[in-house]
Protein backbone atom coordinates (compact mmCIF):
# COMPACT_ATOMS: atom_id res chain seq x y z
CA UNK A 1 0.00 0.00 0.00
CA UNK A 2 1.25 3.19 -0.91
CA UNK A 3 -0.27 6.91 0.15
CA UNK A 4 0.60 9.25 -2.68
CA UNK A 5 -3.09 10.95 -3.25
CA UNK A 6 -4.74 12.55 -0.36
CA UNK A 7 -7.82 14.03 -0.70
CA UNK A 8 -9.41 16.00 2.08
CA UNK A 9 -13.15 16.81 1.64
CA UNK A 10 -13.12 20.77 2.93
CA UNK A 11 -12.30 23.80 0.65
CA UNK A 12 -8.79 24.14 -0.45
CA UNK A 13 -6.96 26.80 2.25
CA UNK A 14 -6.89 30.32 1.61
CA UNK A 15 -3.25 30.57 2.50
CA UNK A 16 -0.14 29.17 1.55
CA UNK A 17 0.98 28.81 5.06
CA UNK A 18 -1.59 25.91 5.84
CA UNK A 19 0.16 22.46 7.26
CA UNK A 20 -1.19 20.18 4.72
CA UNK A 21 1.11 21.65 2.11
CA UNK A 22 3.74 21.13 4.37
CA UNK A 23 3.09 17.66 4.91
CA UNK A 24 2.53 17.64 0.95
CA UNK A 25 5.87 18.66 0.43
CA UNK A 26 7.96 16.69 3.28
CA UNK A 27 6.41 13.34 2.67
CA UNK A 28 5.76 13.81 -1.38
CA UNK A 29 1.91 13.28 -1.62
CA UNK A 30 -0.47 15.26 -3.58
CA UNK A 31 -3.01 16.39 -1.67
CA UNK A 32 -6.09 17.62 -3.29
CA UNK A 33 -8.82 19.66 -1.41
CA UNK A 34 -12.71 18.88 -2.85
CA UNK A 35 -15.88 19.61 -0.53
CA UNK A 36 -18.19 16.57 -0.29
CA UNK A 37 -20.48 18.67 1.07
CA UNK A 38 -22.14 21.80 0.12
CA UNK A 39 -24.40 24.91 1.80
CA UNK A 40 -27.86 26.03 0.78
CA UNK A 41 -29.90 28.63 1.67
CA UNK A 42 -33.12 27.87 4.28
CA UNK A 43 -35.84 30.00 2.88
CA UNK A 44 -37.41 33.16 4.81
CA UNK A 45 -40.81 30.55 4.78
CA UNK A 46 -39.21 27.22 6.24
CA UNK A 47 -37.16 30.29 8.32
CA UNK A 48 -40.08 31.75 9.60
CA UNK A 49 -41.52 27.78 10.47
CA UNK A 50 -38.92 28.12 13.27
CA UNK A 51 -41.12 30.49 15.19
CA UNK A 52 -38.11 32.54 15.88
CA UNK A 53 -38.07 36.02 15.95
CA UNK A 54 -34.59 37.82 15.87
CA UNK A 55 -35.49 40.72 17.32
CA UNK A 56 -35.94 39.26 20.98
CA UNK A 57 -32.34 38.35 21.03
CA UNK A 58 -29.55 40.63 22.04
CA UNK A 59 -26.55 38.20 20.71
CA UNK A 60 -25.52 36.42 18.02
CA UNK A 61 -23.40 33.54 18.04
CA UNK A 62 -21.55 32.72 14.92
CA UNK A 63 -19.46 29.47 14.20
CA UNK A 64 -18.66 29.88 10.85
CA UNK A 65 -18.94 32.51 7.73
CA UNK A 66 -21.54 30.78 6.45
CA UNK A 67 -23.66 31.53 9.10
CA UNK A 68 -22.94 35.32 8.89
CA UNK A 69 -23.61 35.64 5.10
CA UNK A 70 -27.25 33.79 5.64
CA UNK A 71 -28.26 35.48 8.87
CA UNK A 72 -27.62 39.14 7.11
CA UNK A 73 -29.29 37.19 4.07
CA UNK A 74 -32.45 36.37 5.92
CA UNK A 75 -32.40 39.45 7.78
CA UNK A 76 -32.56 41.38 4.53
CA UNK A 77 -35.26 39.20 2.75
CA UNK A 78 -37.70 39.95 5.84
CA UNK A 79 -36.59 43.38 5.76
CA UNK A 80 -35.43 43.09 9.70
CA UNK A 81 -33.19 45.71 10.49
CA UNK A 82 -30.37 44.87 13.17
CA UNK A 83 -30.29 47.57 15.92
CA UNK A 84 -26.50 49.05 16.52
CA UNK A 85 -27.01 47.41 20.11
CA UNK A 86 -26.78 43.49 18.72
CA UNK A 87 -23.67 42.19 20.19
CA UNK A 88 -21.97 38.99 18.03
CA UNK A 89 -19.80 36.53 19.36
CA UNK A 90 -17.54 34.53 17.11
CA UNK A 91 -16.00 31.13 17.90
CA UNK A 92 -12.43 33.14 16.04
CA UNK A 93 -10.93 35.84 15.05
CA UNK A 94 -11.22 35.28 11.20
CA UNK A 95 -15.15 34.71 11.73
CA UNK A 96 -15.44 37.61 13.77
CA UNK A 97 -13.57 40.06 10.97
CA UNK A 98 -15.88 38.26 8.23
CA UNK A 99 -18.57 40.39 10.06
CA UNK A 100 -17.40 43.61 8.40
CA UNK A 101 -18.85 42.70 5.36
CA UNK A 102 -22.00 43.18 7.05
CA UNK A 103 -21.66 45.62 9.87
CA UNK A 104 -19.41 48.90 11.27
CA UNK A 105 -17.08 46.76 13.05
CA UNK A 106 -16.91 47.89 16.67
CA UNK A 107 -15.13 46.17 19.86
CA UNK A 108 -17.57 47.21 22.15
CA UNK A 109 -20.01 44.59 20.68
CA UNK A 110 -17.51 41.88 18.57
CA UNK A 111 -16.53 38.97 20.60
CA UNK A 112 -14.40 36.17 19.92
CA UNK A 113 -11.80 33.44 21.40
CA UNK A 114 -8.29 33.61 20.37
CA UNK A 115 -7.83 29.96 19.81
CA UNK A 116 -10.29 29.44 17.49
CA UNK A 117 -12.39 26.87 20.50
CA UNK A 118 -15.76 26.81 21.05
CA UNK A 119 -14.91 26.23 25.05
CA UNK A 120 -13.34 29.06 24.87
CA UNK A 121 -15.83 31.70 23.25
CA UNK A 122 -18.33 30.17 25.81
CA UNK A 123 -15.78 31.25 28.02
CA UNK A 124 -16.18 34.88 27.15
CA UNK A 125 -20.06 34.44 26.94
CA UNK A 126 -20.39 33.30 30.47
CA UNK A 127 -19.35 36.16 31.38
CA UNK A 128 -22.54 38.14 29.84
CA UNK A 129 -24.80 35.74 31.13
CA UNK A 130 -27.56 38.26 30.61
CA UNK A 131 -27.64 38.56 26.92
CA UNK A 132 -30.39 36.57 25.17
CA UNK A 133 -28.02 33.86 22.51
CA UNK A 134 -29.14 32.80 18.89
CA UNK A 135 -26.62 30.49 17.55
CA UNK A 136 -26.82 30.55 13.63
CA UNK A 137 -26.60 27.10 13.00
CA UNK A 138 -26.93 24.63 9.88
CA UNK A 139 -29.62 21.67 9.78
CA UNK A 140 -26.76 19.22 10.34
CA UNK A 141 -25.24 20.51 13.63
CA UNK A 142 -21.86 19.78 15.65
CA UNK A 143 -23.45 17.98 18.61
CA UNK A 144 -19.36 18.68 20.21
CA UNK A 145 -20.69 22.79 19.78
CA UNK A 146 -23.92 22.09 21.04
CA UNK A 147 -23.26 20.01 23.77
CA UNK A 148 -20.62 22.84 24.90
CA UNK A 149 -23.44 25.47 24.45
CA UNK A 150 -26.05 23.58 26.69
CA UNK A 151 -23.37 23.07 29.49
CA UNK A 152 -22.51 26.73 30.02
CA UNK A 153 -24.60 29.41 31.91
CA UNK A 154 -26.14 31.28 28.79
CA UNK A 155 -29.71 30.97 27.79
CA UNK A 156 -29.89 29.84 23.90
CA UNK A 157 -31.92 29.14 20.98
CA UNK A 158 -30.68 27.31 17.83
CA UNK A 159 -31.54 29.13 14.50
CA UNK A 160 -31.38 26.72 11.30
CA UNK A 161 -30.37 29.52 8.29
CA UNK A 162 -28.39 27.12 6.20
CA UNK A 163 -28.57 23.16 4.92
CA UNK A 164 -26.00 20.90 4.43
CA UNK A 165 -26.21 18.91 1.27
CA UNK A 166 -24.22 15.80 -0.51
CA UNK A 167 -22.10 18.23 -3.56
CA UNK A 168 -22.24 15.58 -5.83
CA UNK A 169 -19.16 14.35 -8.24
CA UNK A 170 -19.61 15.16 -11.86
CA UNK A 171 -19.57 12.13 -14.54
CA UNK A 172 -15.97 13.35 -15.57
CA UNK A 173 -14.56 13.86 -12.43
CA UNK A 174 -11.72 11.96 -11.25
CA UNK A 175 -12.25 9.84 -8.17
CA UNK A 176 -8.65 7.83 -7.51
CA UNK A 177 -7.07 8.72 -3.92
CA UNK A 178 -5.48 6.60 -1.32
CA UNK A 179 -6.72 8.07 1.57
CA UNK A 180 -9.99 9.98 2.34
CA UNK A 181 -10.28 12.94 5.35
CA UNK A 182 -13.91 13.34 6.38
CA UNK A 183 -14.89 16.14 9.02
CA UNK A 184 -18.74 15.21 8.87
CA UNK A 185 -21.04 12.20 9.30
CA UNK A 186 -22.58 14.38 5.73
CA UNK A 187 -19.52 13.63 4.04
CA UNK A 188 -19.36 9.96 4.28
CA UNK A 189 -23.54 10.17 3.51
CA UNK A 190 -21.95 12.24 0.47
CA UNK A 191 -19.42 9.46 -0.26
CA UNK A 192 -21.88 6.43 -0.78
CA UNK A 193 -24.41 8.81 -2.44
CA UNK A 194 -22.02 9.38 -5.07
CA UNK A 195 -20.17 5.81 -5.21
CA UNK A 196 -22.87 3.26 -4.34
CA UNK A 197 -20.26 0.79 -4.88
CA UNK A 198 -17.54 1.84 -3.03
CA UNK A 199 -15.17 -0.66 -1.75
CA UNK A 200 -12.35 0.55 0.54
CA UNK A 201 -9.73 -1.79 0.03
CA UNK A 202 -6.96 -0.27 0.63
CA UNK A 203 -7.76 3.12 0.87
CA UNK A 204 -7.39 4.81 4.12
CA UNK A 205 -9.72 6.91 5.30
CA UNK A 206 -9.40 9.50 8.33
CA UNK A 207 -11.91 11.89 9.97
CA UNK A 208 -12.23 14.53 12.69
CA UNK A 209 -15.02 14.07 15.22
CA UNK A 210 -16.64 11.66 17.24
CA UNK A 211 -19.98 11.89 14.89
CA UNK A 212 -17.99 11.48 11.85
CA UNK A 213 -15.95 8.59 13.05
CA UNK A 214 -19.79 7.09 14.11
CA UNK A 215 -20.57 7.49 10.75
CA UNK A 216 -17.57 5.53 9.06
CA UNK A 217 -18.40 2.56 11.58
CA UNK A 218 -22.17 2.34 10.44
CA UNK A 219 -20.98 2.78 6.97
CA UNK A 220 -19.26 -0.67 7.49
CA UNK A 221 -16.04 0.96 6.42
CA UNK A 222 -12.87 0.77 8.30
CA UNK A 223 -11.80 3.98 10.26
CA UNK A 224 -7.35 4.25 10.18
CA UNK A 225 -7.43 7.52 11.42
CA UNK A 226 -9.25 9.66 13.62
CA UNK A 227 -8.79 13.07 15.27
CA UNK A 228 -8.98 14.19 17.86
CA UNK A 229 -7.43 11.85 20.10
CA UNK A 230 -5.34 13.31 23.40
CA UNK A 231 -2.10 15.33 22.27
CA UNK A 232 -3.59 15.20 18.52
CA UNK A 233 -6.45 17.95 18.59
CA UNK A 234 -6.48 18.83 14.68
CA UNK A 235 -6.65 16.82 11.37
CA UNK A 236 -3.21 18.30 10.04
CA UNK A 237 -1.19 17.23 13.62
CA UNK A 238 -3.05 13.48 13.10
CA UNK A 239 -1.88 13.22 9.70
CA UNK A 240 1.43 14.44 10.46
CA UNK A 241 1.79 11.66 12.50
CA UNK A 242 0.14 9.05 10.41
CA UNK A 243 2.81 9.92 7.59
CA UNK A 244 5.30 9.71 9.87
CA UNK A 245 4.33 6.13 10.68
CA UNK A 246 3.60 5.21 7.72
CA UNK A 247 7.36 5.86 6.03
CA UNK A 248 8.99 4.39 9.17
CA UNK A 249 6.57 1.08 8.14
CA UNK A 250 7.61 1.95 4.39
CA UNK A 251 11.69 1.59 5.02
CA UNK A 252 11.20 -1.98 7.00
Amino acid sequence: MKIKKILVSQPRPTTDKSPYFDISDKYNVKIDFRPFIKVEPVSAKDFRAQRISILDYTAIIFNARHGIDHFFRLCEEMRIVIPETMKYFCVSESVAVYLQHYIHYRKRKVFYGATGKMNELVTIMNKHADEKYLFITSDVQNEETTSILEKSKITFTKAVMYKTVSNDFGPDEEFNYDMLLFFSPVGISSLLKNFPNFEQGEIQIGCFGATTAQAVRDAGLRLDLEAPVPGVPSMTMALENYMKEYIKKSRK
